[in-house]
């Protein structure tokens, strides 16, 4: 009879161990990155897709250098058996999207099942996402009051920007790099000093800036504009439209001459008319100042916030991702 008690308790044991480590191991997928900054990001969505079967390891592209970067990740995934089994990479899209079968590293990302691309320019396009700014604003500040429309604001960004952004990628896809080069595109497309009283003259200077420079392509390159136009109706395809422009264009160009330039002042304002309120609901000196230090402890830097920013998760390029990544594990 003990013995008998003694089985019944080591089988039990044993089918309580077998449900606790399955028999079939699950298999790792690694996932190559091209920086630290990009860990967070496809981990978490990688996450989503993780099964009984499978899971993510996200990793930098080598084991053994320091080397980092989209050139890298390339090299130590193109080029193996693995890629597709328990290996893929996950890049930011650059122009490389854009450039659909142009250039040799567009057709090889584009053509690929294992290669996951941001279809926006960067990671930092999806931080900057318009609709989920005032979140942005909300975490850093503590102050849920609206001071810019920010669909209203990125949306003319973008329509300013878009015909001088067609010139920029038709250079890019015909392997000229330099009649019409990023850094010249983003120095007229930037933003220079954002006044709330009223932020739309930052775009009204920059308008005349693109208007300017579309002035001087059309006069040294007439015979291209019909050309330009026909390239902007292929990319439509592509989602990219002039209410679209600013998740095509350099990430962190977007993020730091843009986003930044307005949200800097927004949350200067906001935290400003927070202490304000406290000031004048205090009782006493003592409560103002234990007021004012827990609301300032609370506050986050807004740099950290946006860069933290995950409202971005409805944008049509982001479900374009999603879609990728599902398609794959099914066929897993």
């Amino acid at each position: 009879m003990a013995r008998q008690l003694k089985d019944n308790i080591s089988s039990s044991y044993f089918d309580a161990a077998h449900k606790l480590y399955p028999r079939k191991a699950r298999r790792r997928i690694v996932a190559y990155v091209e920086s630290y900054e990009d860990v967070g990001f496809w981990k978490e969505l990688l996450a989503g897709f993780e099964t009984d079967n499978c899971y993510f390891q996200v990793m930098l592209p080598s084991a053994v250098t320091l080397s980092k970067g989209k050139k890298m990740v390339l090299m130590n995934t193109l080029n193996t058996a693995e890629l597709g089994k328990s290996l893929i990479a996950c890049v930011d899209s650059d122009y490389d999207f854009l450039m659909q079968d142009k250039t040799a590293s567009s057709r090889k990302i584009n053509d690929s099942r294992y290669i996951f691309q941001t279809y926006a320019y960067a990671i930092e396009n999806y931080h900057c996402y318009a609709e989920s700014l005032h979140n942005v604003v909300v975490q850093s500040t503590l102050n849920d009051r609206h001071l810019v429309d920010f669909n209203k604001f990125f949306r003319r960004y973008s329509e300013i920007a878009y015909p001088l952004f067609l010139w920029s990628i038709w250079f890019y896809r015909n392997h000229d790099t330099y009649t019409f080069p990023m850094f010249d595109f983003n120095s007229t497309v930037r933003l220079h000093q954002v006044r709330l009283k009223n932020p739309y003259l930052s775009l009204d200077e920059m308008a005349k800036r693109v208007e300017a420079k579309l002035a001087g392509m059309e006069r040294k390159f007439p015979d291209l504009k019909p050309k330009v136009t026909a390239l902007g109706e292929e990319l439509r395809k592509l989602g990219l439209n002039p209410e679209t422009t600013y998740l095509y264009i350099q990430g962190h160009h977007i993020m730091d001459n843009v986003a930044m330039k307005l949200l800097t002042p927004i949350c200067i304002v906001l935290r400003r008319q927070r202490e304000d309120e406290i000031r004048r609901l205090a009782e006493h000196n003592e409560q103002y100042r234990n007021e004012l230090t827990s609301y300032r402890n609370s506050q986050s830097n807004v740099t950290s916030a946006l860069k933290k920013n995950t409202g971005y998760k409805n944008l049509y390029l982001y479900r374009w991702l999603h879609d990728d990544l599902e398609k794959f594990i099914k066929e897993l």
